[in-house]
């Protein structure tokens, strides 16, 4: 993968936007449930993380085309599973990027993200389905 700086940051800032919106949507729907309601004031620290990274860079932000283009699964449980894969998606879009990331305070911020959602998003949402 050979993408720009400005890709790998878009490509990551529209993920965080995108878990952002979908959380927000199951917290409209079913109420302040968690862990909804803690998981998206993390995501909201993971964008303010990436913004900061667009201005030291230069980069323009790109718009948050999301909140408009998700909706709320059905019940909790689908909520969560959808969740679940989310945030292993999410991961693997971290692998990528950081493979194809050589800017050491980038790296940091994008491991931060990857371990977050590895080691208390997934954990937290399977939780949720058991």
């Amino acid at each position: 993968m050979n993408s720009s700086l400005k890709d790998r940051l878009t490509e990551a800032l529209d993920d965080e936007y995108k878990a952002l919106a979908a959380y927000r949507k199951v917290i409209e729907k079913f109420g302040p449930i968690r862990p909804f309601v803690n998981i998206v004031e993390a995501e909201a620290r993971h964008a303010a993380a990436l913004l900061s990274l667009f201005e030291r860079y230069g980069i323009p932000v790109p718009e948050d085309r999301w909140p408009e283009r998700v909706t709320a699964p059905d019940t909790v449980e689908e909520a969560c599973r959808s969740a679940v894969e989310a945030e292993i998606d999410n991961m693997a879009m971290y692998d990528r990027l950081l493979a194809a990331t050589p800017e050491p305070d980038v790296r940091r911020v994008l491991e931060n993200l990857r371990s977050a959602s590895r080691d208390r998003h997934l954990r937290t949402f399977e939780r949720c389905l058991h």
